[in-house]
């Protein structure tokens, strides 16, 4: 076999295999990246001098007494997972499969072997790697071998380090460099640039730092989930790359080729051949007369019948996890196993859970998943406000009926060592639904954060929050201070339910609010999306989008208070369909980030009927009654409503327990100016309760507890 002088190239999957999972702008990007390096002269020396370590560590070991070769290699693993929040973040069921894919394949266990053509069967290898999970990471904290990362890189693959930067950085585990000499680093990414994935050749250029290892999709990785059977082997191959193989046709990533007669992959037992460039024809010529092409093997492009290495393929991987060169020969040592936590001597070191949901409508069950590492066989859950108070299985169904913000405590265990995970606020139980017409001001509210009302979900940076000085034609509002947020950041504002039954005897309704930005610069990228649900936010469908010239025609390079009416823009939707037409309506403002400026909002209102330019409002509102305030709240024997109305009004105060059977009804003379009812709370039991006062048509709801 003659030796291979193998430098940075980076390798990327085929036609054949990208187009099984997206549209690609470019099947391969090895042209751009090496003619990159090669006018690089830094990395010129270096692959220069790689090759002079392995020509002195083959002569080095062809005088050794005892072979390596039957040593098995086991290789710690740790998978860095890209993500944006959607499909590209894939399960960790699709991480362990992925693991269990790489060692079936490198251990010769597959079971298309059986298929493997008569000419190559005798050939088929046992490369005795082996590949594990790490479950210590370089700080030595516990982790469950794989990392999450939320970044819009993920699907800004021309530049596959900055991807990797943004893992360094912003992962969920440990913010720092994974060695290269210590892990086998693999980023599963949502675009690589138009491949389906590349690596690089052993190789000192990089040192050991953590982008010495493989990009894949999530398209590529593993045979579940988001993956396939035939996209499966993706990571067998790229590990063919990343231990110093190249294509069966040589170092080109264009297969087909009369041209590739002239390369040759430098492995004796490989045929030389053009390569397969789709399907698997087990017949394709070879380039020498009378043979085939090995379109079984892992290293050609016929993914659907990828089954094999040969042993000449064996040798050149085992050669180069036993070089220094790319600290390949650092892997597998005692040592860095034990450090890695790739020994398999697993403990609990984390209590953990996630719920399949966290924002409810009252009455609604929530899936509990205990996701402790890496050893537990215990559970002791705690729940505040839920069904049950408490529960000793692993996996618990939890309802919640009464609106409110509720704690969830685990407590793990592996019969030795224990840890518990408490989540305050964990739980958002909804109150009951708003009536129309409704209209939200932010004028009653200290804070947006840990309210009934409103849920603020911020992934990062800047996110919804009150403004206290600033209003449209009032003196507060809620604001993004978006001013230098990194782009890509999304934040949304979700609203409590609305009762929007009524609207089916009008035909009609419209949602209006009022907003307030200018734009930092013509290029500004900002995006405003308005979202609504018919099932609680089960699931959520854009409504209004707004862009660019369309959000603001302004801009103000410094950043943007509103300072006046003309500051402020209506946006009237009227496109909230029957569809939506349900008790728990609810909406969402949701604006992305894109280099731009503060934005503003006020003055939601949502109103049966055609759009209006002032606000509709209930009867509260008007001022027909004003002033309405409740106390004590919690109250022990006596509730007091007080209220001012402008006019002698008969007005109905209805009290409601949480499941909206009636607890009491009272009907008042009200009379021009203040009023003042006392109700008696004596005989009802402790719980929440909900307070409506009604008049003329309109009504308003108030929570109150008994104690």
């Amino acid at each position: 076999m003659k030796h291979l002088f193998l430098s940075v190239l980076l390798i990327c999957l085929s036609q054949v295999v990208l187009s099984q999972s997206q549209p690609i702008e470019n099947w391969c990007r090895t042209s751009h990246k090496m003619n990159e390096l090669l006018n690089n002269p830094a990395a010129v020396q270096e692959f220069a001098n790689d090759e002079l370590v392995r020509q002195a560590e083959a002569l080095n070991a062809a005088n050794q007494p005892e072979s390596n070769d039957t040593i098995v290699y086991v290789v710690p693993v740790v998978v860095h997972v890209l993500h944006n929040g959607g499909v590209e973040n894939v399960s960790e069921a699709q991480i362990f499969n992925a693991i269990e894919v790489m060692t079936r394949d490198y251990r010769l266990r597959n079971a298309d072997t059986a298929e493997i053509v008569a000419e190559f069967k005798p050939l088929a290898a046992d490369v005795r790697m082996e590949f594990v999970l790490a479950t210590k990471a370089p700080d030595g904290s516990c982790f469950r071998g794989y990392t999450r990362t939320i970044s819009p890189l993920s699907y800004q693959g021309d530049d596959g380090y900055a991807q990797v930067e943004a893992i360094r950085n912003g992962n969920d585990v440990y913010q720092g460099n994974w060695p290269s000499n210590e892990y086998l680093n693999v980023f599963v990414i949502g675009n690589a640039g138009g491949a389906g994935g590349y690596t690089n050749y052993p190789n000192n250029f990089g040192g050991n730092d953590m982008t010495n290892g493989i990009w894949i999709l999530y398209t590529q990785f593993s045979e579940i989930g988001t993956s396939s059977l035939s996209a499966g082997r993706s990571m067998t191959h790229e590990l063919g790359h990343w231990f110093n193989l190249p294509h069966t046709w040589g170092s080109s990533n264009t297969p087909g080729l009369a041209s590739n007669c002239s390369l040759d992959d430098g492995v004796a037992d490989t045929p030389n051949t053009q390569g397969s460039t789709g399907g698997c024809n087990l017949n394709l010529a070879a380039c020498a007369p009378g043979s085939i092409t090995n379109v079984q093997n892992y290293m050609d492009y016929a993914l659907s019948c990828q089954s094999m290495y040969t042993q000449g393929q064996r040798d050149v991987q085992r050669i180069a996890i036993q070089s220094s060169v790319g600290g390949r020969n650092n892997l597998w040592t005692a040592q860095n196993i034990i450090d890695t936590g790739a020994d398999g001597n697993l403990y609990l070191c984390t209590a953990a859970f996630s719920a399949d949901k966290t924002t409810i409508c009252a009455g609604t069950q929530i899936q509990f998943t205990d996701e402790s590492f890496n050893v537990v066989n215990g559970w002791t859950w705690s729940f505040t406000g839920g069904s049950i108070s408490s529960s000793n299985i692993q996996n618990p169904v939890v309802t919640y009926s009464t609106p409110g913000l509720y704690e969830v405590t685990l407590s793990a265990t592996d019969g030795t060592a224990s840890d518990i995970e408490v989540k305050t606020n964990y739980i958002r139980v909804l109150p009951a639904s708003n009536v129309l017409p409704f209209v939200e001001g932010f004028e009653s509210f200290s804070t947006l954060s840990n309210i009934d009302e409103w849920e603020i979900i911020n992934n990062e940076g800047a996110g919804f929050e009150l403004s206290p000085t600033v209003g449209q034609a009032s003196n507060q509002s809620a604001r993004i201070l978006n001013f230098g947020e990194q782009d890509g950041s999304i934040d949304e504002l979700i609203g409590a339910p609305v009762d929007l039954t009524s609207v089916s005897g009008v035909g009609s309704m419209t949602l209006s609010f009022r907003y307030a930005y200018k734009r930092r610069s013509s290029s500004d990228a900002d995006w405003l999306k308005v979202k609504v649900t018919n099932n609680c936010g089960d699931t959520w469908v854009t409504r209004k989008s707004m862009y660019g010239l369309i959000l603001s025609s302004e801009e103000a390079t410094s950043p943007f208070t509103p300072s006046s009416p003309a500051d402020w823009a209506t946006v009237h939707m009227t496109n909230v369909t029957s569809t939506y037409w349900v008790d728990n309506f609810r909406y969402k403002f949701e604006f992305t980030a894109g280099g731009g400026n503060n934005f503003y909002l006020d003055n939601i209102n949502l109103y049966t009927g055609s759009p209006s330019d002032n606000l509709v409002v209930g009867i509260n509102e008007q001022n027909e009654f004003s002033q309405l305030t409740m106390f004590p709240n919690p109250v022990e024997k006596e509730l007091n409503i007080r209220f001012d109305v402008q006019a002698n009004a008969k007005t109905i105060i209805a009290i409601t327990d949480i499941s909206g059977k009636a607890i009491q009804s009272h009907l008042i003379n009200a009379i021009t100016g203040s009023n003042l009812v006392s109700i008696d709370t004596q005989s009802m039991r402790a719980g929440i309760y909900f307070m409506t006062i009604k008049m003329n048509g309109a009504s308003k709801t108030k929570k109150f507890i008994v104690k």
